[in-house]
């Protein structure tokens, strides 16, 4: 499913936001904070509705379907995704089925299934009967991804996915989404790992796209220093062969 943002603007935050993402394509958006990045996102998983512009879901606009038909296909991972009430973990992942279900339908066995599928691919089945509210930051957001995962959707919004991850589960959550064979637009702030996962980056800066493209095209130093203010020389992974960026540290002399 193709995910399109034509002139997306927001009063004084974003302005003239188009960016795409085509079927199975994962986008990263970066810049710095403040850049409009996470307000962006809001437009399209609709919290909040664009001043001007669309979001368009193969050409038809979001906001002309029901709620419960765009999540359906469109789920979201956000910044605000907080759980205040002692739920399992099961229990937790198994909300993203309610696109799916009416009122008063009861869990199925293929319901059961898939949670706990979505919680072995995130590393997390062992967190099954654990209460939500023990969990650790990046365990949180380990199984907030795979209640995004239940919902089945065709296209996955991810606001910073790996906040509070350590490395290890930061690359495994990204190999997982690349794999997903699902249409994915997502927030990163390490310039490094969208230069390895995403197909395409957009550059946010004062609220408007100032770069778009393939990383190795994008992320480049001169970029950098224009948008971040940070100096940065650009090598190749020595084993994938993507662009890296080091970067200078002010704090150390040459």
């Amino acid at each position: 499913m193709d995910l399109e943002l034509d002139s997306i603007s927001v009063d004084g935050i974003v302005d003239g936001i188009s960016l795409s993402a085509g079927t199975g394509e994962v986008v990263g958006v970066v810049g710095p904070n403040g850049s409009g990045k996470s307000t962006t996102l809001r437009c399209v998983y609709r919290a909040l509705k664009p001043s001007g512009g669309a979001v368009l879901l193969d050409g038809r606009d979001l906001l002309s379907l029901p709620l419960k038909e765009s999540a359906r296909r469109l789920a979201a991972l956000t910044q605000d995704s907080h759980v205040e009430f002692d739920f399992t973990v099961a229990e937790v992942v198994a909300m993203g089925r309610l696109p799916h279900k009416g009122a008063f339908d009861r869990d199925t066995e293929r319901d059961h299934d898939l949670v706990t599928d979505a919680l072995r691919r995130v590393d997390a089945g062992h967190l099954a009967e654990r209460s939500f509210l023990t969990l650790s930051g990046g365990e949180r957001q380990r199984v907030l991804i795979a209640r995004a995962l239940v919902q089945e959707p065709d296209v996955l919004v991810l606001d910073e996915p790996t906040n509070h991850l350590d490395i290890r589960h930061q690359l495994d959550v990204l190999a997982l989404v690349r794999g997903l064979g699902l249409t994915v637009l997502m927030v990163l702030h390490d310039l490094n790992l969208a230069a390895a996962y995403c197909d395409r980056v957009h550059v946010l800066d004062g609220g408007r796209v100032v770069a778009g493209g393939k990383p190795a095209d994008v992320l480049t130093p001169d970029l950098v220093q224009a948008v971040f203010g940070v100096r940065a020389h650009l090598v190749q992974h020595p084993v994938s062969g993507v662009p890296q960026l080091l970067f200078e540290h002010p704090e150390v002399s040459p």
